[in-house]
């Protein structure tokens, strides 16, 4: 995995902007430690930084490829888990290679096939390609939005990169938050509306999209989306068919020439592909299989369930580990490093995030780039099958907003009178709702039930999944650490769109089709047990120290976020123990203690990166 950036100026020879270019692409070091590369050439000028995974060796990038006299040049971020086929189809084609790293496959591929290449790539990958012939730059994105790509189009000017704080770097993109960004932070954060980029000049290539820019300007457009059809396949036929497809995508994102791991939770999802990965290993002879797992000092006697968390890790993760014979880590953390975390967190993906969630996932993944280069994760399950309590509870099916942000009210009641009056927070949330519903390509002759779940699973992949992804990507590659994520392989994602809900829920059960695709690869009780979402600190201490956190900032009259907010009101939820502890504002593990320790995560990102609101 890498990070990528560039500009491409139509109007100038870029050969005296290389300071410029070496800027934006230093800020991207902690994505791509290994090696350095930067290529300008007249109007256009690519930048990377390198995580070495596939052929360490001879896969530098900026890669330039001649075609006979025509000339190619990539700047890639991710992964082609089919590059061996595609790579045998193109030396049948005539083409020639120089090494064995897939960026050279996706160029060449590029070279044979034009901007129609995406149609035939597995795989996670962003990337900006120079094509000399026709003068254009051709992007384009992984179909379920797995790696990252922002732009900028300003004065003609076509600014690209990895990550926001790529793009700041260039003069001509400035840290402006208007109204719309505002409205992201505060309302849809720490999710983010599909091709927002928060900042006023920044913007988002779309999952699933490509673009081209020309002379004649920028064109994007959706090169794929889910397609709804009649799913033919009984019960029985699905099963083996979401367990022959799970199996080929994890044994794909299973090759690499560093080190890899998986993530265990003991839950299912995790279960299950490492359960496969260890069959895997043995059946290619690649001895032990590390695997990693997080928790919080103090959490075994804190711990409490309830609906969004039944039930604690810690004895599962020890089951799967007996059963599978793993080699296993167990990270934990206190809250002194959960509270130092937030800054970085927020600095890591140049924007206020999930608190302590993107903390102590930033935290977990620099232990275990001590030991691995690639982790294997079981992100996206619960979006792609339905596990989340929000696909089964009528409230949430009926709320008429974002199952995870139902506390839109109270989010507004947060902001100043004239922040709430410009930025219109409860209009703005309606209308990306509204435009999100209107999105979901329905299916003729379904109605009920069955068009109120795909409407409701619409929404998660589109919408909440990649809130996770993000979150994901920027804190691995914050520390160098790659992490690939299965069930997001678009062959799985679009089968499953189209199961019904009731076949979904085989035997009565959240994700009962994916339950029975997994029998006799896990023990029974860990196959039916509750779903617990990722674990978060229930350490009392976290919840004072974002509190104080918080009243200080709103003590003291520099703080940049005092005018944006209603500073009763956040003093009125500090004072009672009940709203502080378990006042809900997002998704299942965000409550009080994250609330607090969000907005302290926005006034630093106000300050640290001296935004401007206009």
């Amino acid at each position: 995995m890498c990070g990528i950036t560039g500009f491409v100026q139509w109007s100038s020879d870029l050969t005296q902007s290389s300071q410029t270019l070496v800027k934006m692409t230093e800020t991207l070091t902690p994505r791509g430690p290994d090696a350095y590369g930067t290529w300008i050439s007249g109007p256009c000028a690519f930048g990377h930084r390198r995580l070495s995974v596939i052929d360490p060796e001879n896969g530098a990038q900026p890669m330039l490829v001649y075609d006979d006299e025509d000339l190619y040049t990539i700047v890639y971020n991710g992964e082609l888990y089919n590059a061996a086929e595609l790579k045998r189809e193109l030396l049948k084609r005539g083409h020639h290679f120089r090494t064995n790293c897939d960026t050279e496959v996706l160029l060449v591929s590029y070279i044979e096939w034009g901007p129609d290449c995406v149609d035939k790539f597995n795989g996670i990958f962003a990337f900006a390609i120079w094509d000399s012939v026709r003068e254009q730059v051709f992007m384009a994105r992984d179909r379920l939005g797995v790696k990252p790509f922002f732009y900028s189009l300003i004065g003609g000017t076509l600014i690209f990169g990895s990550e926001p704080k790529a793009l700041l770097q260039h003069p001509k993109v400035e840290p402006v938050v208007g109204a719309e960004g505002l409205a992201e932070v505060f309302m849809i954060g720490p999710a983010r509306t599909p091709g927002q980029g928060v900042y006023r000049d920044i913007k988002e290539l779309r999952a699933g999209n490509a673009m081209i820019f020309s002379r004649k300007g920028l064109k994007s457009y959706a090169y794929w989306k889910l397609d709804s059809h009649q799913h033919e396949d009984d019960t029985e036929a699905t099963a083996a068919r979401l367990r022959e497809l799970l199996q080929d995508t994890l044994e794909r994102q299973l090759v690499s020439d560093v080190p890899v791991c998986t993530l265990l939770s003991g839950g299912l999802d995790s279960s299950a592909l490492t359960a496969l990965a260890v069959q895997y290993y043995n059946q290619t002879g690649q001895g032990q299989m590390d695997t990693y797992s997080v928790d919080y000092v103090g959490n075994d006697k804190h711990f409490k369930s309830h609906s969004f968390q039944p039930g604690a890790d810690a004895p599962w993760i020890k089951r799967m580990v007996e059963e599978l014979g793993t080699n296993h880590h167990y990270i934990e953390f206190d809250t002194p490093e959960l509270i130092e975390s937030l800054n970085n967190s927020t600095l890591t993906r140049d924007l206020p995030g999930m608190a302590d969630v993107d903390g102590s996932l930033y935290l977990f993944c620099r232990e275990i780039k001590k030991g691995a280069t690639v982790a294997v994760s079981g992100e996206a399950a619960d979006e792609i099958f339905g596990g989340y309590p929000w696909f089964h509870r009528e409230e949430m099916l009926n709320s008429g907003t974002f199952p995870w942000a139902v506390a839109s009210e109270m989010r507004a009641s947060l902001l100043s009178p004239e922040i709430r009056e410009w930025t219109r927070p409860l209009d703005y949330l309606g209308d990306r709702y509204a435009e999100a519903v209107r999105e979901v390509p329905k299916l003729r002759g379904e109605n009920g039930q069955q068009a109120q779940m795909r409407v409701m699973s619409y929404l998660n992949i589109t919408r909440f999944m990649p809130t996770l992804l993000d979150r994901k990507d920027r804190m691995s590659m914050g520390v160098g650490l790659e992490v690939r994520v299965p069930y997001c392989d678009h062959r799985l994602v679009q089968y499953v769109w189209n199961i019904p809900w009731e076949m979904k829920m085989t035997g009565g059960r959240e994700k009962g089709i994916l339950r029975k695709a997994l029998e006799g690869v896990l023990p029974e009780d860990v196959l039916y047990r509750k779903k617990s979402p990722y674990p978060k600190t229930h350490n009392p201490d976290f919840l004072s120290a974002v509190k104080k956190q918080m009243l200080d900032i709103l003590d003291d009259s520099s703080s940049p976020i005092l005018p944006l907010i209603n500073q009763e009101k956040i003093r009125e939820i500090a004072a009672s123990p009940e709203a502080s502890s378990n006042l809900p504002w997002f998704g299942q593990l965000m409550s009080g203690p994250q609330l607090f320790a969000y907005l302290a995560q926005v006034n630093n990102w106000l300050k640290t990166y001296h935004i401007s609101i206009k």
